[in-house]
């Protein structure tokens, strides 16, 4: 006996046909009383948008639009850049009972070059406007943006790296930025040191950086330490950063940033340039001890003055601190946000010659004298005489 098998095809449930209108039209029905909801996003709105429209991003309205409109029977106009995003969203509103709604074809867009009033939102213009990229990015956001402009980064060396790292956490939109440095301009500088310039040759680097990263972005702040920093004044200058960068060019400074960012918890970005050969890693052993490494774990001993000649004595690739320093930007970017994988536990190591990066992996040292777990700080030391420098 056969049996005969009916198939059944599976039911395709067709997308809604949505209204679709002119500017024109949806300006005259939200005078008659249609609600108009502009679904962009809010930096996208920042730029300009329909009057009367109110501002509520797809995503959101799509989650819970009884909570934006609790009547179905409502009349509901959504616009957006071009109308692609509100008639999708206007499917979405249909497709959960709403009677009524329309999608104003060719957006904001076309609702502008019909001469319709675009009007500006109340609010920080500056803010959506400049950081506009970084709000596109679903990991930055406009919450991660507001972590960044509420974020303090202290940086000592305002020459080589500190220049590339400094204009580009400016640029970032980084709130504070605290910069040390008691040297002042020279015209050997500005090979390398792009914040600098021959008019303020002379001039303090940390008053040189002041005024190009201000030019650059003068919706930050910025705080000038024109001193050495020494085991005095070192907790003062990072006492309340969320992050601390180390552009210095000695190894006294290195470990003083290394056992201060210890003491007082507080992750250090470690950049180091040598003729055609830089090194950049993140020191997280105050927050992570017995995890991350420090700066001495690395180099528990300081090489003798000879093997570590500075750039004046060594000579230096102009843009090789561009690279390390742009890169020290980069991880203290990531750390504010708490997005990526740092470098902590890895030394990356640039070879601008054979243009090729290594990386080295890092452990903590279970006898470091200073970040080993449940070490008490041993306090400071005379760093100079502890690098035998004199």
């Amino acid at each position: 006996m056969s049996i005969e098998r009916t198939f059944i095809e599976p039911a395709v449930i067709e997308p809604a046909v949505i209204e679709q209108i002119p500017p024109a039209e949806a300006l005259r029905r939200q005078r008659a009383g249609a609600v108009l909801i502009d679904v962009r996003e809010s930096h996208e709105r920042a730029t300009g948008h329909a009057e009367g429209a109110r501002g509520i991003a797809k995503a959101e309205l799509e989650a819970d639009p009884l909570a934006v409109l609790p009547d179905r029977n409502a009349a509901v106009l959504l616009i957006c850049q071009s109308g692609a995003r509100s008639l999708q969203a206007a499917q979405a509103l249909v497709r959960v009972g709403y009677r009524r709604v329309a999608s104003v074809e060719g957006g904001t867009t076309r609702w502008g070059t019909e001469g319709l009033l675009l009007v500006q939102p109340e609010g920080d213009f500056d803010f959506y406007d400049r950081y506009s990229r970084h709000l596109r990015l679903a990991e930055v956001g406009e919450a991660g943006q507001r972590k960044l402009q509420a974020a303090r980064i202290a940086m000592v060396g305002a020459g080589g790296l500190g220049s590339p790292a400094a204009y580009y956490l400016a640029a970032a939109g980084i709130g504070t930025l605290v910069l040390a440095d008691d040297d002042v301009v020279d015209r050997s500088n500005l090979q390398r040191q792009i914040l600098h310039t021959e008019a303020r040759i002379g001039v303090a680097k940390v008053e040189s950086a002041r005024i190009a990263l201000s030019a650059l972005n003068p919706q930050i702040t910025i705080e000038t330490f024109a001193e050495r920093i020494t085991a005095e004044n070192v907790e003062r200058l990072i006492g309340d950063a969320d992050v601390v960068i180390d552009g210095a060019d000695n190894f006294p400074v290195r470990y003083l940033l290394n056992d201060a960012c210890i003491k007082r918890g507080k992750p250090l970005v470690y950049g180091a340039i040598h003729r055609f050969e830089g090194q950049v890693s993140v020191f997280d052993a105050g927050r992570h001890r017995g995890v991350a490494p420090c700066y001495r774990c690395l180099f528990p001993e300081p090489p003798p003055p000879e093997a570590a000649p500075n750039c004046a004595e060594a000579g230096v690739l102009g843009v090789l601190p561009g690279v390390i320093g742009s890169l020290q930007a980069t991880e203290a970017i990531k750390l504010v946000l708490g997005i990526g994988e740092s470098l902590a536990g890895r030394l990356l190591h640039f070879d601008a010659m054979a243009m090729r990066f290594r990386e080295t992996r890092l452990s903590p040292d279970p006898d470091c004298v200073v970040c080993r777990p449940g070490c008490e700080f041993p306090g400071y030391i005379d760093y100079a005489k502890f690098c035998a420098i004199t």
